[in-house]
């Protein structure tokens, strides 16, 4: 995905127009490609994500705990709600990927599809600022914030144990990526979660390193709970 048409019919998908096209070309990189890839707008994106989605929640929202609040965020920038997203406006159709993934599909992976759409948000966000940023995520967005119920949004173990633990005023988990492995079109990561004041050392795996720490973060519960003193 290299061409100056395949370019403007994905920014037509966008509705937004990049002053610097090669970071749109960055942005649609997979890491599995040769050369630089759309790590780094990942990482930005993600941050800015995070922002756009607690403002719009605690507009929505304003007699919601913060607890409710970082679920609903949670909910709304999960992978599984990005690659979503991702479907919606074709970028897999538009990605730039190595051997190995074209041969696995790569373009169908939940996972690449949501890292992507972070990559996109963060190039958005370089080439013309937070407002074009916002815009779009809102965009994207807006049906799902709309139809959010606060009282019907289950807690992911990370927030579960996060909130044990509190509650028994013990100092929250350590989560420490101890393994990569794989290619780079299908890695696997290792995530340790570590609680030393009860013991606690476990290890979960995902292919991203928030679905790993979901796992290890489950697996540190379901110790938790075999705990007599608990």
């Amino acid at each position: 995905m290299s061409s100056t048409s395949q370019l403007h019919q994905f920014e037509s998908l966008l509705n937004y127009e990049f002053k610097n096209k090669s970071l749109l070309e960055l942005a649609l990189t997979h890491r599995s490609f040769k050369g630089q890839n759309n790590e780094r707008l990942e990482f930005l994106g993600d941050s800015i994500l995070n922002f756009v989605v607690a403002e719009l929640l605690f507009q929505k929202f304003p007699q919601s705990v913060e607890g409710d609040l970082s679920r609903l965020r949670s909910e709304l920038v999960k992978a599984s709600t990005l690659s979503e997203i991702g479907i919606e406006i074709n970028v897999g159709d538009y990605l730039k990927l190595g051997e190995g993934e074209l041969k696995s599909a790569g373009w169908r992976r939940p996972s690449i599809l949501a890292d992507t759409v972070e990559a996109v948000i963060g190039a958005i966000f370089i080439d013309s600022g937070m407002s074009e940023a916002k815009s779009i995520i809102e965009r994207w967005l807006d049906k799902r914030i709309k139809m959010i119920d606060p009282k019907k949004i289950k807690k992911d173990p990370k927030s579960l144990l996060q909130e044990f633990l509190q509650g028994k005023k013990i100092a929250l988990p350590k989560y420490e990526v101890c393994l990569i492995e794989g290619e780079a079109h299908a890695q696997n990561f290792i995530v340790q979660c570590h609680i030393p004041s009860l013991g606690i050392n476990v290890k979960g795996d995902g292919d991203s390193r928030k679905i790993a720490e979901q796992s290890a973060a489950k697996i540190a519960l379901l110790a938790l709970g075999k705990q007599k003193d608990l």
